[in-house]
């Protein structure tokens, strides 16, 4: 294929590799390679300036020069000259150890380029959708009026991206990664990414401190467990929750609100009555705990409080056609489950874990998804119910309306593994040890 760029935008000329029998890896290698074959070098350097670039950097230096890049030229013999190399996301090989990737975009190296470095920066070196583009002054100020116009470069949040090549889209590993699929649609990420780079090496890093404290590979183990035991939703959530999902077992139908808050008032009261109670222990007897009547009472209010959040949480959610009329949630551990969908990934991506150790934890979050819940959208209305329960307030703002984007989108988007995929129904349906076993030794 002949390669022939406009002079004005500046890319080299030069033999591609054959694509007969190439299949791009997603929609954005697809478009470079579309751009190119046409020869449309504004469109090919528009794509590459709304693209995440990735660039392979030494884990030892960025572990030690938190706010640095190095870069590591290539010799090119198709320019004969050192180039750099960059990826975007579905050209990237599977996480390993030591090299790792940083995640950039074109207008920042626009800005950091000097005269020292090498004279070309090379897009997907040796795939059909390779770019050479020039990275002279006056290329790299064409780098920057592409750039301009983007407000976030990468993939578009709120979107079903799906890798079609290098990504799982059947079977128990894609099952479990799309149990993980609020967060990667919300993040703009493939939803079915194992091979899992996400904002690139450093970034991944700093998120996990910042937003779950886990800065080494025993802090992501012990999170990862506890998010598959759904240790981490909140105890009184779980406990009026199942209260009302035993009365509507009991009474064979809805409760009402203000039964449901009686019910629970009752429980507690009894619970602190048997707690001051003395016990008969091996050691003999020990005496009670007693509850004080303030104690007791602010118990009391509290639950009641949470029944009306979670109620009118409800309500809504009906409004907005997260739960059919008359529905509601029977567990939020579905929040957990997401999120250790997610913690997989994270954890390889921070180079926490193998990528064989995420499979394994992403397949676990799948089969418990499986074996709890109904469908996709009894998941989905779960795990919205637990995030509103800890972000939101109450509030139905910004945190709300995100989450109930994303569901839509995973609900109605015939590319989403919702859609393409049996629901958890079918899984919990057929769940058995035998099938349990299969499941493990397939991933």
């Amino acid at each position: 294929m002949s390669l022939t760029a406009g002079h004005e935008e500046g890319a080299l000329p030069g033999p591609t590799a054959p694509a007969q029998g190439w299949q791009a890896p997603s929609a954005v290698e697809r478009g470079l390679y579309e751009a190119k074959a046409r020869g449309d070098w504004p469109a090919y350097y528009d794509l590459v300036a709304r693209a995440d670039l990735y660039m392979m950097q030494s884990r030892a230096y960025v572990d030690s020069n938190a706010g640095n890049t190095r870069f590591h030229p290539y010799w090119n013999p198709q320019t004969q000259t050192m180039c750099l190399a960059v990826y975007t996301g579905g050209m990237l090989p599977p996480p390993v150890a030591d090299p790792v990737y940083n995640c950039y975009d074109l207008g920042w190296f626009a800005e950091v380029w000097n005269q020292d470095d090498p004279p070309y920066l090379v897009v997907n070196p040796g795939s059909p959708c390779e770019g050479v583009l020039p990275a002279g002054p006056e290329s790299r100020a064409l780098w920057q009026r592409h750039s301009a116009p983007v407000e976030r470069p990468g993939l578009a949040q709120d979107v079903v991206h799906t890798l079609e090549v290098g990504g799982p889209r059947t079977g128990h590993v894609a099952f479990g990664l799309a149990v993980g699929a609020h967060i990667n649609v919300r993040n703009g990420r493939y939803w079915n990414s194992m091979a899992y780079h996400g904002c690139g090496y450093r970034d991944e890093k700093r998120t996990l401190e910042r937003w779950w404290g886990v800065t080494t590979r025993e802090d992501w183990q012990d999170t990862q467990e506890q998010l598959l035991r759904a240790g981490m939703v909140s105890g009184v959530w779980e406990f009026v929750l199942q209260l009302r999902r035993s009365m509507a077992l009991d009474f064979a139908g809805p409760v009402d609100v203000d039964h449901w808050r009686q019910a629970a008032e009752n429980v507690v009261r009894r619970r602190a009555e048997a707690a001051a109670e003395p016990r008969l222990t091996a050691d003999g007897v020990a005496p009670g705990r007693p509850v004080t009547a303030a104690e007791l009472e602010g118990q009391v209010t509290g639950l009641q409080r949470l029944i009306g959040r979670i109620a009118r949480y409800e309500a809504r959610f009906r409004a907005d056609d997260l739960l059919p009329e008359g529905g509601f949630v029977r567990s939020v551990e579905a929040w957990d489950y997401g999120r250790a969908s997610g913690m997989a990934r994270w954890g390889l991506a921070a180079r926490l874990c193998s990528l064989q150790e995420a499979e394994a934890a992403v397949v676990r979050a799948g089969r418990l998804v499986q074996l709890n819940y109904r469908s996709w959208e009894d998941f989905s209305a779960a795990y919205v119910l637990g995030r509103c329960l800890h972000f939101d307030e109450e509030e139905f703002g910004e945190w709300y309306e995100t989450v109930l984007t994303t569901h839509r989108g995973l609900t109605t988007d015939p590319a989403s593994p919702w859609r393409r995929s049996p629901g958890p129904d079918r899984g919990r349906r057929s769940g058995s040890s035998a099938a349990h076993g299969r499941l493990m030794s397939d991933s």
